[in-house]
């Protein structure tokens, strides 16, 4: 038998530490690979696809909006509590971290439904009282005035002056923030509409100072800081256009829904001079 002498190889006594296993597959067979795989693990749950992913969307878009309605009730209704207490410790900081819009939408909506509701139901209640055999018609065109009015001071006043804000070089303030300030301040209106139904004018007009005093502190203490960080200290005289736009909207709701009042004694050989209860 003969025995034939074979040289060992080198790599071969370095143990397992020597060997490396290598891939035959080209570039593009290995990328086609991972792509299978991760698309199989999505479809079992493990990964997310960021495929989809779109970029930031603009501020004229319902997608750069949808994030703001996405609040629950329990914060809305916390919200709307502490406007009303100006002493609360979150008062200043109410709407951080971050505004809503769920809020500002349907608190002016239910505003305009108090209003008109309760203008009508305190006309007829001081008609009946006036003359209980005289019949009474609602004015449902009250109920387009109370949206005109409320819609344009919501939504129109905010965005204009965060439009001059920006063009004077504030940033700091979102369009969304300025929605969110002007749509909380109008909850106090709510159960003060409510309250106005009672025929009696001297509590009408304390009703509406408290809601003037309580909606008007919470816009300046809100707006003010705003105002302060622009460079020109001119800026800050916008406070008064905002107090001055605020005083008319609350002598509006005075004279157009909480004006009706109770007549006594109109006729020949009465007292001309109208009596309030």
């Amino acid at each position: 038998m003969a025995y034939v002498a074979v040289d060992a190889d080198d790599r071969l006594e370095e143990g397992p530490e020597g060997l490396e296993f290598k891939s035959f597959l080209g570039a593009d067979a290995r990328a086609d690979q991972r792509t299978q795989s991760g698309a199989s693990n999505v479809d079992r749950g493990y990964l997310t696809d960021h495929s989809t992913h779109k970029g930031p969307s603009g501020f004229w878009t319902v997608e750069y909006y949808q994030p703001y309605f996405d609040v629950d009730t329990s914060t809305v209704l916390k919200r709307c509590y502490t406007t009303l207490l100006p002493i609360s410790p979150s008062y200043l900081t109410m709407l951080t971290p971050s505004a809503d819009l769920y809020g500002p939408f349907w608190i002016p909506t239910t505003l305009i439904l108090a209003l008109f509701l309760s203008s009508s139901l305190a006309a007829s209640i001081s008609s009946y009282l006036s003359d209980p055999g005289a019949a009474y018609e609602y004015d449902f065109g009250l109920l387009s005035l109370a949206t005109t009015i409320v819609y344009i001071y919501t939504f129109a006043v905010p965005v204009l002056l965060w439009l001059a804000l920006r063009y004077i070089g504030v940033g700091e303030w979102g369009v969304a923030d300025a929605l969110g300030v002007w749509g909380y301040s109008l909850f106090v209106w709510i159960p003060v509409s409510i309250l106005c139904v009672i025929p009696i004018s001297i509590l009408r007009w304390v009703l509406v100072g408290v809601a003037f005093c309580l909606s008007g502190y919470f816009l300046v203490t809100h707006v003010y800081p705003i105002l302060a960080m622009a460079d020109a200290k001119a800026t800050r005289l916008l406070i008064i256009v905002v107090g001055a736009l605020h005083a008319g909207l609350a002598l509006t709701f005075k004279v157009l829904f909480f004006s009706y009042y109770v007549v006594h004694d109109i006729g020949p050989g009465a007292d001309p001079v109208r009596r309030f209860l």
